[in-house]
């Protein structure tokens, strides 16, 4: 098992736990993933804070920005101003399965960015600490 966290975040992977073997959270809530989507929640978050550092130069101090994204079942955003950001997502269910939303405030965003960002290769196609079991 493999756990990263920090205040008001949480990213636990446990490949024992398949189908679900990805634990997210946030302040008051969490959710397993699967693998696929814990992957594609990773990159996407982490796609949203480089394009938020690629336009921060152009906003002016006061200036709000909300940049967001679609990966396959996931909706992300990132929402906030030059200095901090929030993010959040929605995972949308495939026929029966489960939806959630869940969000995190502007320190622990920052926080699970830099240690997600740490396991994206720069080509964004591995997954964070956790592999795909199974045929996908």
């Amino acid at each position: 098992m493999q756990v990263q966290e920090g205040e008001g975040w949480r990213w636990l992977v446990d490949p024992a736990r398949h189908p679900f073997s990805v634990l997210v959270g946030g302040q008051g809530w969490a959710v397993e993933l699967t693998a696929e989507e814990a992957r594609e929640l990773q990159q996407g978050l982490v796609r949203l804070v480089q394009e938020h550092r690629g336009l921060v130069d152009q906003l002016m101090g006061e200036e709000a920005i909300s940049l967001e994204l679609e990966r396959g079942p996931l909706w992300m955003a990132l929402e906030g101003d030059r200095a901090s950001w929030e993010l959040r997502f929605v995972l949308t269910p495939a026929p029966a399965s489960r939806a959630v939303e869940g969000s995190w405030g502007a320190g622990a965003s920052a926080a699970l960015v830099a240690a997600l960002a740490q396991e994206v290769p720069a080509d964004g196609t591995a997954p964070l600490w956790a592999a795909a079991h199974g045929p996908a």
